[in-house]
């Protein structure tokens, strides 16, 4: 049954006022609750501020009201014209461009027409961390805006690379709350009736590790100066509950016509009590505060943490929703601190843009202890079901399940069901577990996750039955088995570093095709008592290994299935790339995606690659893509399947790529920055591709 809300009791928060880290893999080798907005609100979850002045009659604001209505244009939810001007290329991160100069016949010709190296990358060998790049280049205002890993905004001349101009935020080259130094690109803004004469009518945004975001003007690069304290945010300001670190800006803000709508990043796996999660509305010209969203009631606020929403989000400007990826409460992987609901945890929550009011949310995980954050923006949609046209959208997650679901509303779109499951072996004090979670019957899920994966029979031969052994040391009772103290713990697949990553959902408009790449990963987690996690050999990769949980009656460790040679222990494929008709749910076509690379050696395509980053697809009937380990990038039939095209870069491209159009040329830019989660190769190159002249 739908609840209802707000109630006092309810565990999530509005403020109206007049002022995103992946958990992945170290791998070497190659009906459900329902919330919907209430007529009214409780004044205590949501307070607006008094309007000043003389104040219209209610009738006179009605006919206002209707008046304004009837006179503005409608806002398609896919732009008329190519955009590619955000993280996901559009706000309904469809990443989708209508450009077809570029298509199945000529793609094969594409060459590299220009490329960059901005200097800023490091290995990890030095006095700096490795940098991680997952930025996806925007190209607005004729120019082509990227953000660094030093934390530097970069304007490019989209024909041929030249610098236009460069601004250096001088941030700290720490890695204070991830194991790199992290960047996801840059937003853009500007306004619909400029100013003549007057600068930062066009602003480019940045944030950095130190919470600390950047407006600058982008036309000159120049600071804005009547955009908070000279152009400069500082969001730790607001960073008041378990200040346990600085509230870490490595997305881009959201920019919904003139609001920028801010989640941040944080240290996974750390504390028990942590700051808890935050989504703030800024207003685009002056910084101001205008709105926040809490996850968390205020009491699990004090002794929880997290659910932050640290990845991009999509909106629906006609429909007036900004859509929330929400991540789990902490600490990630025990959670008998918060055995109550949290209802807004590891969820979509739908928004109203100008007040921050849940409309309606859907939890994909209840009592999330498995840290399945939901990483990715949904992607919406307008499909057609047995012949009725649905506003939709798909929610992509680490599970590898694909949730869709009306984007007005939240309700099902195919029947999502909730099905019993494993309950705990007893060996974790304190815990309680959630009875059911939320499966989605069509589309299927990505991967075949009802019993333990096959062990790789040549993994297993060449380690002496390494795998084997594992295997039999593992708990595994299907889906959402909890973990244990026991043995070598309990098998995930996925878990953390499998299913879908923050590069989510591409889909074409005119055929109704979903496009989305998938890891097949095996990880196990065990909980320590105190007193053994203290004891143990304590190390930790990207991500990985061990992590104290702070705080909590249990440390933990989470790795990735290998044997003693770096080769996973579970069959291939280990990524793929997937195609599905939305009309039906039913999945068109699927593909060992990318290759695995291990030391120097390429392996067979058959066996995929673990992906990090996602695809784009154009009205040429093409899907772009990088994301696999072995650093090329790639463009695949989104009708067939068949691989097309490919060029070597020189690190994996662990971000969107993105599409655009110049001077009447269409162009395909790469950022190739790599992420030791894939491998340990890092890059500072842009690669720009488009048809010979």
């Amino acid at each position: 049954m739908p609840t209802l809300l707000p109630s006092p009791s309810t565990p999530f928060k509005f403020v109206t006022s007049g002022l995103g880290a992946v958990t992945a893999l170290a791998i070497c080798f190659t009906p459900l609750p329902l919330l919907a907005q209430e007529p009214s609100v409780d004044t205590e979850q949501s307070t607006a501020q008094e309007p000043s002045g003389e104040q219209a009659s209610p009738g006179e604001q009605e006919n206002d009201i209707q008046e304004e209505a009837a006179s503005a244009a409608p806002i398609p939810l896919v732009p008329g014209e190519p955009t590619w001007d955000s993280f996901h290329g559009q706000l309904n991160a469809q990443k989708y461009s209508p450009l077809d100069q570029i298509n199945t016949d000529n793609v094969g010709e594409l060459e590299k027409v220009w490329e960059v190296h901005t200097g800023d990358v490091a290995d990890g060998s030095g006095d700096l961390p490795a940098t991680v790049w997952s930025a996806t280049p925007v190209f607005a205002n004729e120019t082509l805006y990227i953000g660094t890993p030093f934390y530097r905004i970069l304007a490019l001349d989209p024909a041929n690379g030249e610098e236009k101009w460069s601004f250096d935020t001088q941030s700290s080259l720490e890695a204070l709350t991830q194991p790199a130094l992290k960047n996801r690109g840059v937003a853009y803004w500007e306004a619909d009736t400029p100013e003549a004469g007057e600068p930062c009518q066009k602003i480019i945004y940045m944030g950095t590790m130190d919470a600390q975001l950047f407006a600058v003007d982008a036309d000159s690069g120049e600071q804005c100066a009547n955009f908070a304290n000279n152009g400069v945010l500082d969001a730790n300001q607001w960073n008041d509950t378990n200040e346990k670190w600085p509230l870490s800006l490595l997305q881009p803000p959201t920019v919904v016509g003139d609001h920028l709508i801010l989640g941040w990043a944080g240290m996974d796996w750390a504390y028990e009590e942590a700051p808890p999660g935050t989504v703030f509305s800024i207003n685009a010209r002056t910084g101001e505060l205008e709105w926040t969203f809490q996850a968390l009631s205020d009491e699990m606020r004090e002794q929880s943490g997290t659910a932050n929403v640290w990845t991009h989000m999509s909106a629906d400007e006609e429909l007036g929703l900004v859509y929330l990826p929400v991540s789990s409460p902490s600490p990630n992987y025990w959670g008998g601190n918060r055995t109550e609901e949290v209802p807004l945890g590891t969820s979509t929550t739908a928004v109203d843009i100008e007040t921050g009011e849940v409309v309606w949310s859907r939890q994909w995980v209840h009592h999330d202890i498995w840290d399945y954050d939901i990483n990715a923006a949904p992607t919406l949609m307008d499909i057609t079901v047995d012949g009725e046209e649905i506003p939709a959208l798909i929610q992509a997650t680490k599970m590898g399940f694909l949730f869709v679901v009306n984007r007005e509303t939240g309700e099902d779109v195919w029947p999502i069901e909730e099905r019993p499951v494993p309950s705990g072996d007893g060996s974790v004090e304190g815990e309680v577990y959630a009875p059911t979670q939320p499966f989605p019957t069509k589309p299927a899920p990505l991967l075949d996750q009802s019993e333990k994966p096959n062990v790789w029979a040549l993994a297993d031969a060449v380690s002496f039955g390494e795998c084997s052994a594992l295997w039999n040391d593992l708990s595994y009772e299907g889906m959402y088995t909890p973990p244990t103290t026991q043995g070598e713990g309990t098998l995930g697949f996925p878990i953390s570093a499998g299913g879908v990553q923050w590069g989510g959902v591409a889909f074409d408009p005119e055929s109704q095709t979903a496009i989305v790449n998938t890891s097949h990963i095996v990880q196990y987690i065990k909980l320590y008592n105190r007193e053994d996690y203290e004891a143990a050999n304590r190390t930790s990769g990207n991500e990985s290994g061990f992590a104290p949980q702070e705080g909590a009656p249990y440390g933990m460790r989470l790795e990735v299935a290998l044997n003693r040679w770096g080769m996973p222990c579970w069959e291939p494929p280990f990524g793929e790339l997937v195609a599905l008709d939305m009309t039906t749910g039913d999945i068109k076509w699927r593909r060992p995606m990318g290759v695995s690379q291990q030391y120097g050696f390429f392996m067979p395509e058959s066996w995929g690659s673990p992906t990090i980053g996602g695809p784009a697809v154009t009205a040429g009937n093409v899907v772009f893509i990088g994301a696999s380990m072995d650093a090329k990038v790639r463009a695949y039939s989104l009708e067939t399947g068949e691989e097309l095209w490919s060029d070597q870069t020189e690190a994996p491209s662990v971000s969107n790529p993105a599409v655009y159009e110049y001077n009447g040329r269409q162009y395909v830019a790469f950022i190739s920055g790599g992420n030791s989660i894939l491998k340990d190769q890092v890059g500072d190159q842009i690669a720009v591709y488009a048809l010979p002249e």
